[in-house]
């Protein structure tokens, strides 16, 4: 068996994935987001730890009893700031976290080679621009600092004793030279900070350390190795077998992301498109992300009145009918990609008496969609060729936002074995290449494909118009949202 567990936002996921590449069991702890003032977003890393054990230990006894090797994935950004006694000194500042506008653009100023050697411009998500906001607003907290470390890589110092990072998660940090896969000096200065703050970096198929003796005996799994793992857009890469140069993938959680795997360290910062480290060795990859997005619909199926979540799923599906007058934007926690835009907000416009919930959830699921579009589009821009892209995440069980998305897109959509899980997934399969002396190429394979989604082409014909419109809007409100 090899265990995955992705820390994220909304919870903590487990899986055991046995040697035949399939998923013998799982579970999920839930996890909730604090925002105590406008912009902010944080979590206590306790809880983390807590769901975390919990999910484990939540895992079939006999088959954890046969765990060969850990992997981790994660929210990526996650600023965790520990002292000298690896003690928590603030809640994490987490990647949907507005706050420090200001401090990025003192960054780029003041450092205009910045995105040239990051692969990105600053952005409030990132976890530098978070410290450096912490030494202007909580300078004895800051000073208190001495590692930052990511969520995944914070559970890792207790499951391992070891203050270790992967190349994919740590090149969200905005520190990292991303071409040279180490950290910049440079970069960390103008924060403030030195190399000793940061743990040590390795490829997402490197063991980093082993599980400490008697977190093994509470978890009751052997003593074994734990892999670097990924941030949770890149493992998810892994667990979809998005791995050769062009292979990309739609990622519908709490965010949504677009990736598209690369051989070659190609920035293109100026549409707001990231550029990470890959977890594999000479790999990169380019991303759009969109700050709300399962989250943006589960957000309108709350005010809408909606039991849970599904129901408007099923209530749009039910209905089966485009938005004729409503547009939602889903900038709940501000937007990154195409717009670098922490105060953009979210809205309905274009309400009648004739609408109601299911109106609304119509307009969700498509107010989403064209906020990935315009995501999509910037990667064209930077140059990516995408001609389909695999599906994973919560979003993926819906089918009926599938065809909302290909039609938005114009290309079809592939719906995978365990596409709900696919960080998890992906960090048990680095997990395999920690230990085995295994081929990327012979474990990283795209799992089968359950079903493929078509552009609709009436669809894809309104949604040019409607996108137009979308974008319309977004640019005449902007200004009222600073």
């Amino acid at each position: 068996m090899y265990l995955g567990i992705d820390i994220g936002t909304s919870g903590i996921k487990a899986v055991l994935v046995d040697e035949n590449q399939v998923i013998v069991n799982q579970t999920s702890i839930p996890l909730t987001v604090n925002r105590p003032h406008s912009l902010w977003a944080e979590q206590d890393p306790a809880d983390w730890w807590e769901a975390c054990c919990k999910a484990v230990k939540s895992l079939d006894p006999i088959k954890r009893s046969g765990v060969k090797a850990i992997g981790l994935s994660g929210q990526m950004h996650g600023a965790t700031c520990i002292d000298q006694n690896d003690k928590i000194i603030r809640p994490a500042i987490l990647w949907n976290d507005g706050r420090s506008g200001a401090e990025c653009d003192v960054m780029m100023k003041q450092m205009p080679s910045l995105s040239d050697i990051a692969g990105n411009l600053a952005m409030p998500g990132f976890t530098a621009p978070k410290l450096f906001w912490m030494s202007q607003y909580e300078p004895e907290k800051f000073n208190a600092t001495c590692k930052v470390l990511l969520p995944k890589d914070y559970i890792r110092l207790l499951m391992t004793g070891d203050y270790a990072s992967d190349m994919s998660d740590s090149a969200g940090t905005l520190w990292m030279d991303v071409k040279a896969r180490k950290w910049s000096t440079d970069i960390l200065s103008l924060t403030g900070l030195q190399k000793k703050h940061m743990p040590e970096l390795f490829e997402g198929s490197q063991a980093t350390g082993r599980l400490l003796t008697n977190i093994a005996q509470d978890w009751g799994v052997p003593v074994v190795p734990v892999a670097a793992g990924g941030g949770d857009n890149a493992a998810g890469a892994i667990g979809a077998g998005t791995i050769a140069p062009g292979d990309g993938f739609l990622s519908l959680g709490t965010s949504g992301v677009i990736f598209i795997a690369d051989k070659n360290y190609q920035p293109h910062a100026k549409t707001a498109v990231h550029t990470f480290c890959h977890a594999l060795p000479n790999l990169w990859h380019q991303m759009s992300v969109t700050l709300s997005a399962a989250s943006a619909v589960d957000f309108v199926a709350k005010i809408a009145g909606f039991k849970k979540p599904a129901d408007l799923y099923a209530a749009a599906e039910t209905i089966n009918r485009p938005s004729e007058t409503v547009l939602y934007l889903p900038y709940l926690s501000g937007e990154r990609t195409p717009h670098n835009n922490p105060n953009a907000k979210g809205a309905f416009f274009g309400l009648t008496h004739a609408d109601d919930q299911n109106t609304l959830a119509q307009a969700a699921l498509e107010g989403v969609a064209f906020a990935l579009g315009d995501g999509l589009d910037s990667l064209r821009q930077a140059g990516a060729n995408i001609s389909s892209l695999s599906v994973i995440g919560g979003g993926a069980r819906s089918h009926y936002w599938g065809k909302i998305l290909a039609s938005t897109f114009g290309i079809p959509l592939h719906y995978r074995d365990a596409a709900a899980l696919g960080p998890a997934f992906g960090a048990a399969r680095l997990a395999r290449l920690s230990v085995t002396s295994e081929k990327p190429s012979e474990v990283c394979t795209p799992p089968t494909i359950n079903m493929t989604i078509q552009p609709d082409s009436n669809l894809q014909e309104l949604y040019v118009q409607r996108r137009r419109q979308f974008r319309t809007l977004y640019n005449n409100t902007k200004e009222l949202t600073a």
